[in-house]
């Protein structure tokens, strides 16, 4: 089977951009969430305000409660700043309860619809390979390269992914340089 496409950084900032000019801060949200967060589709659709809210309705800078949905999820994910800074103004003037993504009738997304989202978002940008999963194997990829910068291992990747196992978060990961390369800059 074949795995979704990582995206670059620059990609990142193309998508960005793109969601600047053609949307609001839903579909922003929606792809940090991907891309900062690691979520799949489901875990974006079940996605609540009491998981990003303290008691006072306040965004918090930590998404809890997904091991209500999803499989695995335990702990607090910490958002990253600009997945914070985007709840916060997606949420302003906002009622705070149930479902934070919805639908542009005010119904909560299914995480097909999500998909779909992700989708046609990735063909309209002519991102071949990608689907709704790029965004988790890019975060994946990600915190797997910076781990041991911040005194970190593979199992701190493997909890914040929700993996039971170092196996499955290792299939996540695409290596960044040729094996050769890495093993050299190691070595000296």
């Amino acid at each position: 089977m074949r795995q979704a496409r990582l995206l670059s950084e620059a990609e990142q900032e193309n998508v960005l951009a793109y969601l600047g000019h053609r949307s609001g801060w839903r579909d922003r949200l929606m792809f940090l969430l991907s891309i900062d967060a690691g979520l799949k589709a489901k875990e974006i659709a079940a996605l609540d305000w009491s998981m990003v809210t303290d008691g006072d309705g306040l965004v918090t800078e930590e998404i809890i409660g997904l091991s209500q949905v999803s499989k695995g999820r335990s702990g607090a994910i910490y958002m990253s700043r600009r997945l914070s800074d985007t709840f916060a103004s997606y949420a302003d003037g906002k009622v705070r309860t149930g479902r934070v993504v919805l639908s542009q009738r005010g119904k909560p997304m299914s995480a097909q619809v999500i998909v779909n989202f992700f989708w046609l978002l990735y063909q309209e940008l002519g991102l071949s390979g990608c689907s709704s999963h790029s965004g988790r194997r890019t975060a994946i990829t990600r915190w797997n390269n910076k781990v041991s910068a911040v005194g970190g291992s593979v199992y701190d990747v493997q909890m914040i992914a929700g993996h039971s196992s170092p196996q499955t978060t290792k299939r996540y990961v695409e290596p960044s340089e040729p094996v050769k390369d890495v093993r050299r800059k190691l070595v000296d």
